[in-house]
C-alpha cells in the first residue's frame, strides 16, 4: 500500500472519527481554541483601532506595534508564555490572541482613518457628537476594511490552533504532533489536510458574512468598479 493509499485508508477508518481523540472531538476543540482567542483579539483590537483612527492619536506607536507583531512568529509568543506559565490552556490562548491583534488593528486604524474629511465636517456641523460621527459615520463606511481585518485574523488563528497542541492541548494538531512521535505519517498528512479543510471552509463562510456585513450602498459602488463614497450626512 502506498502513502496515498495510506492516508486515505485514515480518513475511510470509522475509528478515527469517533471518540474523545476521534477527528470529529478533535475539530470541536480546534474551533473552541479558535473561537476564545477570536473573541479575545476582537475585544482588545477592535476598541484600540477605533480609538486610535477615530482620534488620530497614537497612529505611529499603534503601526509600529503592529508591525512588531507581524516579525515575532507565533511559535515564539508560544515559547515565551509556555516558559512562563507552563503547559495549559493560557499560554495557547495568549499566543493565538496576540496572532488576531494584527490585522484587526491596522485595518481598522486604516478604514476610519481614510473616510473623507469633508464627511466628518458636515457630520459635525450638523451637530453630531465625536461618539456620533465614530458610530454613525466612520464605522458604516470603514465596515468593509474592518470585516476584512476580522476575517483575516480568524482565518490565521484557525490555520495555527494546531501550535497549541506542543502545550498538551487538545485539537487538530494533536494529530501532527502525535503522529510524528508515534511515527505515523498518514496521520500526520491527514491532520494537515483537515486543518488546510477547515481554514478554507472558514474562508469561504466569512467571505458570505463579510459581504452580507457591507453596507447595500457600498456594495453598488464595489460591483460597480467604483470606490466606495461615503454615506449622506442627513440631519
Amino acid at each position: 500500500m502506498d502513502f496515498v493509499q495510506q492516508v486515505a485508508a485514515w480518513f475511510a477508518d470509522p475509528a478515527n472519527w469517533t471518540g474523545p481523540s476521534g477527528a470529529l472531538a478533535r475539530i470541536g476543540e480546534h474551533l473552541w481554541y479558535a473561537f476564545l482567542a477570536v473573541l479575545g483579539s476582537v475585544a482588545i483590537a477592535l476598541p484600540l483601532g477605533l480609538w486610535v483612527g477615530h482620534s488620530g492619536r497614537g497612529t505611529a506607536v499603534a503601526v509600529n506595534l503592529a508591525n512588531f507583531g507581524r516579525a515575532v512568529p507565533s511559535i515564539g509568543i508560544l515559547t515565551i508564555a509556555f516558559t512562563a506559565l507552563g503547559f495549559g490552556f493560557l499560554p495557547g490562548w495568549i499566543a493565538l490572541t496576540a496572532l488576531g491583534l494584527v490585522p484587526i488593528v491596522t485595518n481598522t486604524i486604516v478604514g476610519i482613518q481614510t473616510v473623507d474629511r469633508d464627511v466628518r465636517e458636515a457630520a459635525e456641523g450638523i451637530g453630531l457628537t465625536g461618539r456620533q460621527v465614530l458610530t454613525e459615520v466612520e464605522i458604516p463606511v470603514a465596515l468593509p476594511l474592518i470585516m476584512a481585518g476580522i476575517r483575516t485574523s480568524i482565518v490565521q488563528i484557525v490555520s495555527t490552533v494546531t501550535l497549541v497542541a506542543v502545550v498538551a492541548l487538545g485539537g487538530l494538531g494533536r494529530f501532527l504532533v502525535d503522529g510524528l512521535r508515534t511515527q505515523q505519517y498518514p496521520e500526520v498528512v491527514a491532520g494537515a489536510l483537515l486543518v488546510a479543510l477547515l481554514a478554507l471552509l472558514t474562508e469561504t463562510a466569512l467571505g458570505a458574512v463579510q459581504r452580507a456585513a457591507t453596507p447595500r450602498g457600498l456594495r453598488r459602488d464595489r460591483s460597480a468598479g467604483v470606490a466606495p463614497g461615503p454615506p449622506a450626512v442627513t440631519g
